[in-house]
């Protein structure tokens, strides 16, 4: 049976036009606002200016850097920790019903909490600095430090039980014949893992990376309060220039440029998994 085009164009409307409807047309509005010809602030007609002021100013400069950094170390070290945790939860153990539960408490608390937990938990004079310091013992500063270990600890613990969650139902989505029949043929458990179980829970690894990388890649509530006084993020200079400045060009500018760095880092990101996939894809040994 043929479908015809005017036919295949009706079944994609509803999918492809919820896509354009609320992410093209804004993205693109933002666009033209940033190019002087959009409907909010002043419209001057085509200009380059936002994004001259945006790339000449050093502040501005360091915070699109600090944005970036916020973003990518978060999510590598949520992978780092959900991963093996995902692979964990595959296996029965005692307890696993009660941790199951418990794990996933961090989804349920909003950013800004997370943000205030951390700071009670790990500022100066902190629940775990006076726990600490009868033994001897101190932290370092962990919050407005200079590597915003503070921002990343937040950002991590709110991302982590969610991408275990995706790439927990990737890894249980995979046939447990496969990996019988491998370890049948004399392959280790890592190797089942590396060649078998990971390639064939790259979407869902890659789904969880990119959800999480773009969340934090617009957080503002956490570096807000954890962040050290500068750099600041460009979500922050964002509501600066909108809201203080009245300067939605130089605002949309930044959200323009944010999008177009996390769709490259993103664009980067495939690229590596896709090797990773290609170089794993090949006969169990």
């Amino acid at each position: 049976m043929t479908i015809s085009r005017a036919t295949l164009l009706l079944l994609l409307l509803p999918g492809v036009g919820y896509l354009v409807l609320f992410f093209g047309l804004p993205l693109a509005l933002a666009l033209l606002t940033s190019l002087g010809m959009g409907t909010i602030g002043t419209n001057q007609g085509f200009t380059l200016s936002h994004y001259a002021e945006l790339f000449s100013n050093s502040v501005y400069r360091d915070g699109i850097s600090y944005s970036l950094y916020i973003s990518v170390v978060p999510t590598l070290v949520s992978l780092a920790v959900a991963l093996p945790l995902a692979v964990t939860l595959q296996a029965a153990f005692p307890g696993k019903k009660l941790f199951l539960t418990l794990y996933k408490a961090p989804l349920v608390v909003p950013g800004i909490v997370a943000a205030f937990i951390v700071m009670i938990l790990f500022d100066r004079g902190g629940e775990m600095s006076r726990i600490l310091k009868p033994l001897g013992l101190s932290l370092p500063k962990l919050v407005r430090d200079d590597w915003s270990l503070g921002v990343i600890i937040a950002l991590a613990w709110k991302s982590i039980p969610f991408m275990t969650l995706i790439i927990g139902g990737a890894l249980a989505s995979i046939p447990t014949d496969l990996a019988l029949a491998a370890r049948t043929l004399g392959a280790s458990r890592l190797t089942v893992f590396w060649q078998i179980e990971l390639p064939l829970a790259l979407p869902g690894i890659t789904a969880a990376v990119l959800l999480v990388f773009v969340g934090s890649t617009g957080a503002f509530a956490v570096p807000s309060l954890l962040g050290p006084i500068y750099p600041k993020p460009l979500s922050i200079w964002m509501y600066e220039a909108a809201y203080q400045k009245n300067d939605w060009g130089l605002a949309t500018a930044m959200g323009i440029v944010l999008s177009a760095i996390a769709c490259a880092v993103l664009l980067v990101y495939y690229r590596l998994t896709s090797g990773l996939h290609h170089a794993t894809g090949g006969e169990v040994r």
